[in-house]
């Protein structure tokens, strides 16, 4: 059975409520609910009685086992229902009755009657008023002994989803649905020390200690980077020496561009067009993969590429990630197109235009009125038919899967593809996950690019942080602060993004602007606070990594980075690249708030070196194996679990075993 094709609704207990609270979290397939892995375990503690609950401190998780008495009660204070009784111990009177509270739970009068026993898990709360557990999961003492024999997980959730309703539903698949089908042999499982797949969803939802977790994850991870590499060489196989329908050999429209920028390109720069036209002009068709440090100016040798190909009456599509990086690459072409004479027809194509404006854009595309199309994946949606597609380009390529890109080409007869990605990463993983295309590497920066001034501090240094953030902003500038985690967490002490403002307002008082921004945000509201930091009508923008493409504010020149022993080196120089885009000296402070002094050498790293490459190979070098409760990397090629920095030796052993075969 292919369990990518049955809908979560086919699990028992999962009606249409649950399924769209569940899509929201992109769990669709029985198979996401599968891939959907704890982002961190708890261990549920013994249970104690009522009485014990006299002596246990506040803040701390207990399980408690009661019997609920006959004071439920139900009042409302601002619309806000609020449910309450208490529970006495089981086995005779106790000294205390325990008060539970559940807030806006409709359904609770009719599962806690008088008399019946439930254990209640939860965090106690002391106060003048008594002893309580608010909002506390709650079992039969039978079901919660059974969850004392393994560790439990805790997943990222949303509004109407608990841990609790994750883990239900994924213990009845395994119930109802396992054993799932294998793609590997018993023989391959047992000589390459994995688990059975089965055995490995079981084992990453419900493991009886870290190790096993651990080993749930690496085949998880395996099976991921196996998948990953064999698309990869089909990909190189089927497209190895594809004749071209688009061959030119007139690049005029490209020097003159070249020439009338205000500018002088870099080596890097002028030797990739170079190797691009000589791509073009082969009558083979391009499959090129344009690798350069943050700011290389990967987008301008783009441009001009697509200026040969218009300029021939060719079509060409560059798509890009988020639809506020879409939007500054179309209005930055729409510059040079009007001030330097180029004489084509962009166009722009994102989710957020109306069906109206979408339908033109459809038209002028198929007619061939338009000879630039920019976007986002909204470029190889079914509806969108090109006139004569030559060129795909898409920009942060690993942003995009294999069969994304293959997608959007696909939308024209054998279209010549070039990618771009900021993301250095070291040689060794460049020819193993880029074999299907040739490499163009760019480490050249414009020459009145400044470099990045980085520093490694203390929390407690914090202030002289915000010190340097005040006096950027009275100069008129801009600035960013990164946290690893959206909201607070208690298995996590770590910086987040929803209460971060509390030190923002209490450092600058009122006086400067912020905005807030995270993956949870709906595309719209993303869009908008970027495009509001971009329009200078936010002074600090607080985010997640999310930053970490999509947004280009050449005004911004601090970034802070909370919690940076966190995130790997590579990640960190990518994030780091949001600032020193324009001519000012721009700042970047990491803070370390780890004792560990291998995290200060890990961090030095950055400290001394903005090279993109150099750092990308440090990290693959210090950075050891992966802690499955740390937070993840950034990731690429838009896998679950693989990190091709954190697993590079999975990765390796993949390869080998495909080399093999």
């Amino acid at each position: 059975m292919n369990l990518n094709q049955v809908n979560v609704t086919q699990i028992k207990g999962i009606g249409d409520k649950t399924a769209k609270c569940l899509k929201k979290l992109h769990i669709e397939s029985v198979n996401d609910l599968l891939w959907y892995v704890p982002r961190s375990y708890i261990r549920y503690p013994e249970v104690s009685t009522v009485a014990e609950m006299r002596d246990i401190p506040d803040g701390q998780p207990v399980a408690v086992y009661g019997t609920v008495n006959r004071d439920f009660a139900e009042k409302k204070y601002s619309n806000v229902l609020i449910s309450t009784f208490t529970i006495r111990d089981v086995k005779g009177a106790a000294s205390i009755h325990l008060k539970i509270v559940f807030f806006q739970q409709t359904y609770v009068k009719n599962i806690f009657y008088p008399g019946k026993n439930f254990v209640f898990y939860g965090k106690i709360k002391r106060s003048p008023y008594g002893i309580s557990i608010e909002m506390p999961e709650y079992y039969s003492l039978e079901d919660y002994n059974k969850k004392l024999s393994s560790l439990q997980g805790v997943y990222p959730l949303t509004k109407g989803i608990t841990s609790k309703t994750i883990g239900k539903h994924v213990q009845t698949v395994i119930n109802e649905f396992f054993p799932v089908n294998d793609a590997f042999s018993a023989e391959f499982i047992k000589d390459n020390s994995l688990m059975s797949l089965s055995d490995a969803f079981r084992k990453i939802h419900f493991p009886n200690n870290m190790e096993e977790a651990r080993e749930a994850r690496n085949t998880l991870v395996f099976h991921e980077f196996h998948d990953f590499l064999k698309q990869i060489e089909e990909s190189r196989i089927s497209n190895t020496e594809s004749p071209s329908d688009f061959v030119i050999n007139d690049f005029s429209l490209g020097d003159k561009y070249r020439d009338s920028i205000p500018f002088e390109l870099t080596g890097s720069q002028k030797e990739t067009i170079e190797e691009i036209r000589a791509d073009i002009s082969s009558g083979i068709c391009m499959r090129r993969l344009i690798q350069g440090d943050v700011g290389s100016g990967k987008t301008m040798v783009a441009f001009l590429a697509m200026a040969d190909l218009a300029n021939a009456g060719y079509q060409c599509a560059l798509m890009a990630p988020t639809e506020v990086l879409a939007t500054q690459h179309y209005e930055k072409f729409c510059y040079d197109n009007a001030n330097y004479g180029l004489h084509l027809k962009p166009v722009l194509l994102t989710g957020s235009l109306t069906a109206a404006q979408k339908k033109k854009v459809y038209t002028g595309i198929e007619s061939g009125e338009y000879n630039i199309i920019i976007g986002t994946h909204a470029i190889f949606q079914e509806k969108v038919n090109f006139h004569n597609l030559s060129l795909v380009i898409t920009d942060e390529q690993h942003r995009f899967g294999v069969r994304q890109r293959e997608m959007l080409s696909e939308k024209g007869s054998t279209p010549h593809v070039l990618v771009m990605s900021a993301t250095p990463i070291p040689r060794t993983l460049t020819l193993t996950l880029y074999t299907d295309l040739k490499i163009s590497v760019m480490k050249d920066m414009p020459a009145k690019r400044l470099p990045i001034k980085s520093c490694v501090i203390r929390p407690a240094l914090r202030k002289d942080a915000f010190a340097l953030i005040n006096s950027q902003i009275k100069e008129g500038h801009q600035a960013y602060i990164i946290c690893p985690m959206i909201e607070e967490n208690e298995d996590f002490q770590l910086e987040n993004v929803m209460s971060y403002h509390e030190k923002i307002d209490h450092y600058f008082n009122g006086t400067v602007k912020y905005g807030i921004l995270h993956g949870r945000m709906k595309p719209k509201e993303k869009t908008e606070i970027m495009e509001r930091f971009a329009k200078k009508e936010i002074d600090i923008l607080i985010s997640t990594t999310v930053i970490e493409v999509g947004i280009d504010v050449p005004n911004a020149t601090v970034m802070i980075i909370e919690n940076a022993e966190r995130f790997g080196l590579a990640g960190l120089h990518q994030i780091r690249g949001r600032v020193g885009r324009g001519d000012s000296q721009s700042y970047c402070v990491f803070i370390n708030g780890s004792d560990n002094d291998k995290e200060n050498v890990r961090l030095e790293v950055l400290h001394k070196s903005n090279d993109g490459f150099y750092i990308a190979e440090e990290d693959l070098r210090l950075r050891g194996p992966g802690d499955i409760n740390g937070v993840r990397q950034s990731g690429d090629m838009q896998f679950v679990l693989a990190d091709i920095i954190q697993d590079y030796d999975i990765l390796m052993r993949v390869k080998d075993v495909l080399d093999q075969s």
